[in-house]
């Protein structure tokens, strides 16, 4: 059994509504032409398009891109219904605390997991470890680095949900992150856990609202005051979800106003490599590659294509495997929208290469790579192979 593409998602859904392809275009603001392409797979349907039509059928992003697998295995299934009890449970960890050695290994396998874009196995370590270090925390009182660590394993858990296309669970885990930040006094915690909190505003589409988010998160964090190192990696990101709220909310201004600030918060930083705090990533590289994400979701593929040249030349230092994957797959979005269906290609293939599981999963390497298979599925047998992998046919 095939899993339906987002475009055929949006055909079903606007026929189940009895809409026609021109009523659904004026009220999402897409021609009819545009829109056709769309559902047929002839174009790939980008972040702002997807919640166009969501607000304009009154559905969820969610239902638009649908779920990636076609039949989750139960032992996964099993594995998130397991985190999803020890979220619940917040309060009542079912764990002991650890011994701290084995507990400070267990952390930094889940952050390297993460980091590494292995969000299966860190599905199978986090329900267990979530309890463990919240054991600990409750031990340690108002310990701020105890609390950090949990609200750091919250971050974890969020890509995993994030990832695996289940938002309401990200939506709660949020929720979770921001309790356990907020019971000790500890700024870069909550900083972070509002990173999560606009991402879940941009899952769903609601952009303008997460720049909301963004901007309070920065005033507040500016107005408390941490040392030089923390505050670049910390102010940076918060920008860099900036950047990705403003250019898919189309306010080319607010974009540039976001990058500029990145890069200048870069150049605090070690010129080593890019610097991760809190499952956050930052530094001159990654800046780089939210800027050319966003020259494409402004419409500017061209200046992606030319950005993307030196980049993968030579990929920045320090970034790991579910960035640089990323890169990947903005440069094949951006080659296929000037016509590079070769390069485009090429691209997705490097970028199964350096992260499979992130690759199968995110919503724009499946997209583009709809669209390629639509285009060239008999002659390409690289194309057919990836279509397989990702459930696009069987």
């Amino acid at each position: 059994m095939e899993s339906k593409s987002a475009g055929e998602n949006i055909a079903v859904l606007r026929k189940a509504r009895k809409m026609s392809q021109a009523q659904l275009g004026r009220a999402a603001g897409l021609s009819v032409s545009y829109l056709s392409k769309i559902e047929t797979g002839l174009r790939p349907v980008t972040p702002p398009v997807a919640s166009a039509c969501a607000k304009a059928m009154r559905i969820t992003n969610a239902r638009i891109y649908g779920q990636p697998f076609r039949d989750r295995p139960r032992t996964e299934a099993e594995r998130l219904d397991s985190l999803r009890t020890a979220v619940r449970r917040h309060t009542l960890p079912r764990e002991d605390a650890p011994d701290p050695k084995t507990l400070a290994v267990d952390l930094k396998r889940a952050a390297h997991l993460r980091s590494e874009a292995q969000y299966l196995d860190l599905l199978d370590i986090l329900p267990k470890l979530l309890g463990q270090a919240t054991a600990t925390a409750f031990v340690a009182r108002g310990d701020a680095v105890a609390w950090g660590q949990v609200a750091d394993l919250y971050g974890c858990a969020y890509a995993v949900a994030h990832r695996l296309g289940e938002p309401d669970l990200a939506d709660m885990i949020v929720s979770r992150q921001q309790w356990a930040a907020h019971q000790t006094w500890n700024p870069d915690a909550e900083a972070a856990a509002s990173w999560n909190e606009a991402g879940t505003y941009q899952s769903a589409g609601h952009y303008d609202d997460g720049l909301a988010i963004v901007d309070r998160a920065i005033v507040t964090y500016e107005r408390m005051g941490t040392d030089a190192a923390s505050s670049a990696v910390i102010l940076g990101s918060l920008h860099l979800r900036g950047v990705v709220l403003a250019s898919r909310h189309k306010d080319a201004a607010a974009t540039e106003a976001h990058l500029a600030r990145a890069r200048e918060l870069a150049t605090k930083l070690p010129q080593t490599g890019d610097a991760l705090l809190h499952n956050l990533t930052f530094g001159t590289g990654n800046t780089a590659l939210y800027e050319l994400a966003a020259h494409i979701e402004l419409e500017q593929p061209d200046r992606a294509v030319t950005m993307a040249a030196p980049l993968l030349k030579k990929p920045p230092a320090g970034l790991k495997p579910s960035r640089i994957a990323r890169l990947h797959i903005d440069v094949a979005r951006a080659r296929l929208a000037v016509g590079e269906v070769a390069g485009a290609e090429e691209s997705l293939k490097m970028a199964f290469k350096v992260a499979p599981e992130m690759t199968e999963l995110h919503p724009m390497s499946r997209e583009v790579l709809r669209v390629l298979f639509v285009m060239h599925q008999r002659t390409r047998p690289d194309l057919m192979e990836m279509a397989k992998r990702v459930g696009l046919t069987d």
